[in-house]
């Protein structure tokens, strides 16, 4: 990647649009409401949808596999500029490791980082990142995707927060696991997709930018003790993405 690129260049390039990759089926119906499509048909997974002459969508299905597949299949370096991962996330425990904050439930996280929280392997004193064990996810020897300084100026003024986004395969049921994914990554959220995106479009090209933004819908920690408002975070999530479209027109 050219670190000279400026935000200009990565998002008025009238030639190239942004592939936006969700998950879950009611986080696609957020996305097409915010780009206007009220005919709320939801498209077939892992096929490019066109949203407009800015963004395409690609419904994934939920978890690492499904969102390496889906845009490792449809990301296209001559059509997109970038892959945008969105969706709900689980807020994590205030730790040192991410200065104190405790996410809300209707924040908004733009991803400094995406970090895969555990591909590894789990001992008795404690958990060794497949990095420390000496197979690195990504090619600079770390699990982690640190996005452009490019791509978090553009969605920054849509969040309230910046922070690491874990990406995990089993999500935070117990406080413990919350614990250890906070401590371990730094992450103010943890989602399951996020580090997938980033790591498909890395293979794909390594100059396509990559970036994620979540909107905070339940606590994590003891499954029967968290806090749920799925219904506010997709709205909220609906509401942030219309005005990233919006600034467009």
């Amino acid at each position: 990647m050219d670190p000279e690129r400026t935000e200009s260049e990565i998002n008025d390039q009238s030639s190239k649009r942004w592939l936006i990759a969700v998950a879950a089926p009611r986080e696609v119906n957020s996305v097409l409401c915010a780009f206007e499509k009220h005919v709320l048909v939801i498209p077939n997974r892992w096929a490019r949808c066109e949203l407009n002459d800015r963004f395409d969508l690609v419904f994934t299905g939920v978890g690492k596999a499904n969102a390496a597949g889906a845009v490792a299949k449809v990301l296209d370096p001559d059509r997109h500029t970038g892959v945008l991962s969105v969706g709900i996330a689980g807020s994590l425990p205030h730790s040192k490791s991410n200065d104190g904050v405790e996410c809300e439930i209707g924040d908004v996280i733009c991803a400094s980082e995406s970090i895969f929280a555990d591909e590894g392997v789990e001992t008795p004193d404690e958990f060794i990142s497949c990095s420390e064990m000496g197979f690195s996810i990504f090619d600079d020897g770390t699990d982690r995707r640190v996005h452009s300084q490019e791509s978090i100026t553009w969605l920054k003024p849509f969040s309230d927060y910046v922070g690491s986004i874990a990406c995990v395969s089993i999500c935070s049921g117990t406080n413990e696991r919350a614990t250890q994914v906070s401590t371990t990554t730094g992450a103010l959220a943890e989602a399951m997709e996020g580090a997938a995106v980033s790591l498909a479009a890395w293979r794909v090209n390594p100059s396509i930018h990559s970036a994620e933004l979540r909107v905070v819908s339940n606590t994590t920690g003891n499954r029967s003790q968290q806090k749920w408002d799925l219904e506010s975070a997709l709205k909220k999530l609906e509401d942030v993405l219309g005005r990233l479209n919006k600034h467009y027109k």
